[in-house]
């Protein structure tokens, strides 16, 4: 009775201390899948219009009327603002008196040469006489050349103290209010800022220097922004400018893109964050964590190994129906970090093996009472759940 005890003890022993070292494997895997695989740029810029005009005005004065406000549509030549005219009369009527006044002295200075020709013909006036009549009727000409220009400037200034529009349009900013003085002295000052068309824009993004070497004209753009975060709108790059921007010694190039606004969501200044697609490719795909998985003996079973042209190029490995393991060499194609293309090897809804979760339900380094219990206690007992146990 003795040696039957014992011999169960035993028996009970070598079984808790093998289950001690026995391990789990459960395995993550993943099917293939037919999808699209991307390859993109990312960046920020704004949205502007298309065509945009500054309005200005190339004399000073103060502002007396202002026929337009923010948001107005507008056609060109329409009247859109006018400056107060009194000073530019004065200088138009100035200039018009000095004309009077040069061809005044036009008329004498003909009469002087006329009467000078007559004497100096029949020897009765000096050479000296006669050249300053010629000379006087020359720069009366030319006084009232002079008064007749400083006529026409006065007149084109005048005409300035109109502003019309160029374009039609929408007037997106009015840089002035009524009564303000304005000075042309050295710049241009904008009075208004039209836009041709709002639903036609386009976005000015920054490209970093390491990335504008995948951009292309003509590649399709997408794109969001704050106002509305969970539309996606579409665009198209249409020009990369080789002016390159430097801020904190980043280099940066503008590339604008063309994006069709149809519905006028988009606004002008607005935040655009841009991915541009520089590649694109579809076909059965998997993660690219797929790659990385190699397992060991244990996991292929006892006494097993790898194949010896598994460590040989590309492969992955999957899951048979049967609960074992394949492996599968394979062609990649495009990736985006997250999926790859595989071009050969595979096909759709392959389960592809991404890792393996080791469980140890009993651990090694913890004391365990080797003899059965009185009858009617309860032992260790393992769940496996859904884990594949090898």
């Amino acid at each position: 009775m003795k040696k039957q005890i014992i011999a169960t003890a035993l028996t009970a022993a070598v079984l808790l201390l093998g289950g001690c070292n026995r391990n789990r494997v459960s395995f993550n895997t993943a099917p293939a899948e037919e999808q699209t695989v991307r390859s993109t740029v990312t960046s920020t810029g704004f949205v502007q219009p298309v065509d945009k005009v500054d309005v200005g005005t190339q004399v000073s004065g103060i502002i007396e009327k202002i026929n337009v406000d923010f948001n107005s549509h507008v056609k060109r030549g329409q009247l859109l603002a006018e400056l107060d005219k009194s000073t530019l009369n004065e200088k138009v009527n100035q200039a018009e008196a000095t004309l009077t006044s040069a061809k005044s002295d036009l008329t004498f200075s003909q009469q002087n040469y006329d009467r000078t020709k007559i004497l100096f013909d029949q020897q009765a006036a000096t050479q000296a006489a006669w050249e300053q009549a010629v000379n006087t009727l020359a720069q009366s000409k030319t006084n009232v050349v002079n008064a007749q220009a400083s006529l026409d400037q006065a007149r084109v200034n005048l005409s300035y103290a109109e502003i019309y529009s160029p374009i039609d349009g929408v007037v997106i900013n009015r840089a002035v209010d009524q009564g303000q003085t304005v000075a042309a002295s050295f710049n241009t000052p904008v009075l208004f800022t039209i836009a041709n068309d709002l639903t036609k824009m386009q976005v000015e993004a920054d490209v970093d220097e390491a990335d504008i070497g995948q951009v292309r004209l003509g590649q399709k753009v997408e794109f969001n922004v704050d106002a509305y975060p969970d539309d996606t709108f579409n665009g198209t790059v249409q020009q990369i400018r080789l002016q390159p921007t430097v801020t904190n010694n980043v280099v940066t190039y503008t590339v604008i893109i063309e994006a069709p606004n149809p519905d006028e969501k988009l606004f002008p200044g607005m935040t655009a964050n841009v991915t541009i697609i520089t590649r694109e490719e579809r076909g059965v795909a998997i993660l690219t964590e797929a790659l990385n998985f190699h397992p060991t003996a244990q996991m292929l079973g006892r006494g097993a190994s790898a194949p010896a042209d598994s460590l040989k190029g590309q492969g992955v490995w999957i899951e048979t129906a049967s609960g074992g393991l394949e492996h599968r060499k394979v062609v990649t194609g495009l990736s985006d970090r997250v999926n790859v293309i595989v071009e050969s090897g595979l096909e759709a809804g392959d389960m592809v093996v991404l890792s393996v979760a080791t469980d140890s339900k009993v651990p090694t380094n913890r004391a365990t009472n080797i003899f059965p219990g009185p009858p009617g206690s309860s032992g260790s007992s393992r769940r496996t759940g859904g884990a594949r146990v090898m």
